[in-house]
């Protein structure tokens, strides 16, 4: 098969590599595509602890496709059926995975990308976020989560206040179902300007969904005396500082939303499955950028420097 291994800081190749082989309660996927996660992009960088050349296929995991075989002791799941799988060497044609972190797609979303990882990352922060009608909810950095999050908080009935850089991400979150839509440019303005929506209170719920410094201090400002601070952006580029002094005077709940544990991973891929194939959630227009497996590398870049329009991108294989 043939898999993409990242040999350098910013430097890759396809190589041609044997096929890995479903082993005992594992089960082989055809890939069909992988999303590019924002976690790759410092990798890519080529940061102090990275170690070259990557495994190959290694930093995809946002894999669907279809099973083309079933190790020893498998049930429930069959060749030919189309998954999107917890798995994590998918910037290749082929991965395996646990028989028990895979999810059907059903024949809804026959023909449609479905990257099964962040779009149930999505449904996890959104339940961790205990969102309830008539609540203000600001979420900074509207994204492919960011997105998500604002459709959701829409339907369960709050006001969603989006902030982010871009006039594109601020137009897409209006379509998503935003309230009200903020340039994040200017510290002081921006609390100046939710307070005036809030009569003063902030944001009962705050979702931080960048995953640097001034968004976090941001989002520390606008959420309401006992409120929730979300913490959905992924800080992986060194310690953090935070005003524990406010923090503790509000009384807020502060919820990391990552999640390590697979079956709450899985239940998020489930209730991503449910949504997309009912139509409530409509994540089409959120796939702006797409890539051959040789075009890994633009991809990458892409996801860093986020041209105008971008939102997210998929590695697809023909």
């Amino acid at each position: 098969m043939r898999a993409a291994v990242v040999t350098g800081p910013r430097s890759f190749a396809v190589e041609s590599v044997e096929r890995p082989e479903a082993g005992e309660g594992e089960v082989r996927i055809r890939l069909e595509g992988c999303g590019v996660c924002a976690s790759n992009v410092t990798p890519w960088e080529g940061p102090e602890w990275m170690q070259f050349p990557t495994d190959p296929g290694g930093m995809g995991h946002e894999g669907w496709g279809t099973i083309d075989a079933v190790g020893s002791g498998v049930q429930g799941l069959a060749v030919g059926d189309r998954v999107a799988a917890l798995s994590f060497k998918s910037f290749a044609e082929y991965d395996v995975a646990r028989a028990d972190a895979v999810v059907k797609l059903p024949e809804a979303l026959r023909g449609q990308p479905f990257p099964g990882e962040p779009l149930g990352c999505a449904f996890n922060i959104f339940r961790r976020s205990d969102i309830r009608a008539g609540q203000a909810v600001a979420i900074i950095g509207i994204g492919f989560l960011g997105a998500i999050l604002t459709r959701l908080a829409k339907e369960a009935g709050a006001r969603v206040i989006a902030i982010s850089r871009r006039q594109s991400s601020l137009d897409l979150a209006r379509r998503y179902g935003a309230d009200e839509a903020i340039v994040m440019d200017d510290h002081w303005r921006i609390l100046e300007q939710v307070r005036g929506l809030t009569g003063g209170g902030g944001c009962e719920r705050v979702i931080e969904a960048v995953g640097k410094q001034w968004p976090l201090d941001l989002a520390g400002e606008l959420v309401a005396e006992v409120g929730r601070l979300i913490v959905a952006g992924y800080h992986q580029d060194g310690p953090r500082q935070v005003n524990m002094q406010m923090w503790n005077w509000k009384g807020i709940d502060v919820i990391n939303a990552h999640e390590r544990d697979p079956k709450v991973a899985l239940q998020g891929i489930r209730d991503a499955v449910e949504a997309v194939a009912s139509g409530r959630l409509d994540p089409a227009p959120l796939y702006t950028h797409r890539y051959g497996l040789d075009r890994l590398g633009e991809a990458l870049n892409a996801t860093r420097d986020k041209p105008d329009g971008f939102v997210k991108a998929l590695v697809e294989f023909a």
